[in-house]
């Protein structure tokens, strides 16, 4: 075991926020640490590090094993290159280099024991050099930017010009180069475009130390993970698997308490019921029969009812209009700032009911097309034309109408005064704001916040065309689970831009990646793309489009359509399936209680009637459950 946590507790004031945590990492293994926005990750991984102290309990870390910590928030970079800083975890190295280039001038000019001497520091050098890994440590050290977003022509800039985000790649990519023992990494693909999570995935999955990750990003948990650290109301469990393991475990745990508490419930109340009928009879024997059942029932010990997954918050979102089939058509669309273009000559049609995701890496243009739809940027060439009956809601957190003196909760009250007080809580929970959070003023609110409240409010409006840039930043998983499902059932059509992997295999029909200032069109979700992106891609070569590219575009569509409707039937075989098996295990249930019936084993007839039935079910079933694994695949 590399790191050990026992016991460990931390409250801030009276709100308890981790209570008797105990978990352990071994040496290599890639952990996730989960849980809601506020749950405690951050607090725990601090305790962790050191940087903050647990009320009680000890984090054992191994003998001399090193540790590495990635913040979320505040990371500190020094005003040097991008390079310069990346190099400084490999200082010893570099030092190293340059100690070697010294040797060898003097050697140029040295004779006799001079040059001896210099010959064998020369060798003990370049030994402690060559085992050190140093001649490959310029090539990594550009690997390591490079896959993290960074262009070779970047190096040279100073980091205290640059911004937040590419502060803190520069810092993922110092700590990354250090190789510690332990890596703690909170958030790491945030400021990370599609392309560098990939990177990220890849390099993690082969890094030789130990990782724990806090991140909201399901995709990349599934990648990397081996077991799920989950903090839930201060509690602290372990789940061995990947994200998808630990949250298909979590549903059987819920299930399983609801359960062991609605029976519970159940001869609680049969008690009750008889009790109650035992003191009705008002004899001295049956009170104290009720008595005596009523101890019993004092002595249970009571089991709390559990969160049902089917009571969280649903957010209905519905277009108050029906849009025309034809939504968007974009032809021959050009922009550029500068040199060379942005992108040139784009087209892209989508049709009512389509929920197209636009994929591509950072700085390719996918903003900027989302604001030319908009009217907020003007393009340089094209059309961009809207269909019959538009009514367009669009999301951008650089883009927001809010009022900054009014409440949370009067900010959506006042646009929407029919709604009920139960209701404008339950949009503002969604979106992570519960209790007397939703009394503080817009202008008291963080950057990712006042996006939070934007996002709500669109969730409210009745828009038939919506158009989201990042929609899922900032939101936790439950937040990110509760968007799905509201969009997913969502009949308008939807545009949207985002890295969230997870989010876009869950939520899209179509995908849309824009690379090289050219798009490129893949029917079905994020699974697809990647099967099908290296087949797609070299096929379309370095293909110029034509002046019927619009139709080309229209035939995708049509493509994109097929693959939809196949979908669509077989979600629907599988649906029938379930039901049909279960309709037949139903029966096959009440046959076994018919034959446990006097005037039904005692008749032979009948009897071999109901056996001849099971054996025609337990042969249709054999069936089905085969129909139903290989629908499921």
């Amino acid at each position: 075991m590399i790191l050990s946590c026992h016991h460990i507790s931390k409250s801030f004031g009276e709100t308890a926020i981790i209570q008797d945590a105990v978990f352990g990492i071994e040496e290599h293994e890639k952990c996730g640490l989960v849980g809601i926005n506020g749950a405690g990750k951050s607090t725990l991984l601090k305790i962790i590090t050191g940087e903050m102290d647990a009320d009680s309990g000890q984090v054992v870390i191994a003998r001399g094993k090193t540790i590495g910590y990635l913040a979320q928030q505040n990371m500190t970079v020094g005003s040097r290159t991008i390079y310069e800083e990346a190099a400084a975890s490999r200082q010893s190295l570099i030092a190293m280099e340059q100690a070697l280039r010294d040797v060898e001038e003097m050697m140029k000019d040295a004779q006799g024991q001079r040059l001896e001497d210099l010959m064998q520091q020369y060798h003990r050098l370049s030994t402690d050099f060559e085992e050190g890994g140093g001649y490959a440590v310029r090539s990594e050290i550009t690997g390591v930017l490079r896959g993290l977003g960074f262009q070779e022509e970047d190096f040279a800039r100073r980091t205290d010009t640059l911004s937040g985000g590419q502060k803190t790649r520069v810092a993922l990519g110092r700590l990354l180069l250090s190789s510690p023992d332990i890596l703690l990494l909170d958030e790491p693909t945030n400021h990370l475009d599609i392309s560098s999570i990939t990177w990220l995935e890849n390099y993690l999955s082969s890094y030789p130390g130990a990782v724990l990750i806090v991140s909201h990003d399901r995709y990349f948990l599934n990648r990397i993970v081996t077991k799920i650290v989950e903090i839930d109301r201060t509690s602290v469990a372990v789940f061995p698997g990947n994200y998808t393991a630990y949250s298909h475990r979590k549903k059987q745990l819920r299930e399983q308490a609801l359960r062991a508490y609605l029976n519970q419930q159940q001869q609680i109340r049969h008690q009750e019921e008889v009790i109650e009928r035992l003191r009705s009879f008002n004899r001295e024997k049956s009170i104290k029969r009720a008595e005596s059942r009523v101890k019993m029932l004092d002595k249970i010990e009571r089991i709390d009812k559990p969160e049902e997954a089917d009571n969280r918050i649903r957010l209905d979102l519905e277009p108050e209009n029906i849009s025309g089939k034809d939504v968007l058509e974009i032809t021959g669309l050009s922009k550029s700032f500068g040199t060379p273009d942005l992108f040139e000559d784009l087209n892209l049609f989508i049709r009512r009911g389509e929920r197209v995701a636009l994929i591509g890496d950072n700085g390719t243009g996918k903003t900027t097309i989302l604001r030319i739809i908009n009217g907020l940027t003007q393009a340089d060439a094209g059309s961009v034309t809207l269909g019959t009956g538009i009514e367009i809601g669009y999301y951008d957190q650089d883009h927001q109408v809010l009022h900054p003196d009014k409440t949370l909760f009067d900010e959506i009250s006042d646009t929407w005064p029919d709604l009920t007080t139960t209701r404008i809580r339950n949009i503002l929970a969604a979106f992570l704001f519960t209790g007397d959070d939703v009394f503080k003023r817009i202008r008291d609110l963080s950057g990712g916040e006042r996006g939070r409240v934007s996002l709500a409010k669109l969730m409210l409006s009745k828009a038939n065309f919506l158009i989201l840039d990042e929609p899922t930043n900032h939101l936790d998983v439950e937040s990110k689970e509760i968007l799905e499902d509201a969009l997913c059932r969502y009949t308008g059509t939807i545009l949207y831009v985002s890295h969230d992997r997870y989010f876009i295999n869950e939520t899209c029909t179509r995908i849309v990646e824009l690379k090289n200032g050219r798009l490129q069109e893949y029917p079905g979700n994020y699974d697809y793309y990647l099967e099908k992106s290296a087949e797609m891609t070299s096929a379309a070569g370095d293909a110029v489009q034509s002046e019927n590219a619009a139709s080309a575009a229209k035939t995708d569509w049509q493509k994109s359509k097929e693959e939809q409707a196949r979908l669509r039937k077989r979600k629907n075989d599988l649906k029938k399936t379930e039901e049909r098996i279960q309709a037949l295990e139903t029966e096959d249930q009440e046959i076994d209680s018919l034959l446990l019936q006097e005037d039904v084993y005692t008749d032979v007839e009948k009897c071999m009637e109901l056996g001849k039935r099971k054996k025609e079910i337990a042969d249709a079933l054999e069936k089905l459950y085969a129909d139903w694994e290989e629908l499921a695949e």
